[in-house]
C-alpha cells in the first residue's frame, strides 16, 4: 500500500498487523497442505520484513522522541527476538507435522500480545511526540525499507542498526531468491 503525505507511521504498521493476522487466520482455515504452505509462507514473509523495518527504522525513533522510548524500544526488541525464534521454527515446517498447529499457534499468541501493546501504548507515544510530516516521512522510510531486508527469520541476527542492517545485506539476496521457489497465495 503506497503512502501519502497523511499517511502517518502508526498507520502503516497497523495496516500490517491487520495483514498478519488474516494470514494467521487464512493458515488456520486453509484445508489443503498446499494452500496451508502458501499463507505460511505469505505469513513468515511479512513477518520478518515488518519486524525487521520496525527495528530499523521505528524503534531508534522511540529512541530519539518518547522521553522513555529507549526502555520501549529494548522491550520490543526483546519480543522480537521471541516472535523471530519462533518463526524460525515455523517457517521450514510442513503442515503435515504433528507440531505445525501448535507453533502457529504459540506463534500468533506471542506476537498478538505484542501487537496488542504495541498498538496500545508504543505507537499513540510515539505519534504524541511527532507532528504530520515526520511521522509521513517515517512511515515511507518504514515501506522503503521492507523492500530491502531478509524474507526470512534469522533470529541469530544482530537486531540493532547499523549491524542489522548489514547483516540484512547479506541474508537478503538468498532470502529473495528462495522466494522465487516458494508458493504463495494468488494476488499477494
Amino acid at each position: 500500500m503506497p503512502t501519502s503525505a497523511a499517511t502517518r507511521v502508526s498507520d502503516r504498521i497497523k495496516h500490517d498487523h491487520r495483514e498478519l493476522e488474516e494470514y494467521y487466520t487464512n493458515i488456520k482455515k486453509a484445508q489443503r497442505d498446499d494452500e496451508k504452505i502458501q499463507w505460511q509462507n505469505q505469513f513468515v514473509w511479512e513477518l520478518a520484513r515488518h519486524s525487521i523495518a520496525e527495528e530499523i527504522v521505528v524503534y531508534p525513533a522511540f529512541e530519539k522522541h518518547i522521553p522513555d522510548g529507549v526502555r520501549l524500544a529494548e522491550k520490543d526488541r526483546a519480543e522480537h527476538q521471541q516472535v523471530k525464534e519462533k518463526l524460525y521454527e515455523f517457517q521450514s515446517m510442513n503442515p503435515s507435522a504433528p507440531t505445525f498447529e501448535q507453533t502457529i499457534d504459540s506463534l500468533w499468541e506471542t506476537l498478538a500480545q505484542h501487537i496488542k501493546e504495541e498498538e496500545r501504548d508504543d505507537l499513540p507515544a510515539l505519534e504524541k511526540a511527532l507532528d504530520d510530516d515526520a511521522s509521513g516521512a517515517l512511515a515511507r522510510s518504514f515501506d522503503r525499507t521492507k523492500l530491502f531486508v531478509p524474507t526470512r527469520s534469522h533470529p541469530a541476527a544482530p537486531d540493532r542498526p547499523p549491524y542489522e542492517t548489514a547483516a540484512g545485506l547479506l541474508a537478503t539476496p538468498l532470502d529473495k531468491l528462495m522466494d522465487m521457489f516458494r508458493k504463495f497465495p494468488e494476488g499477494k
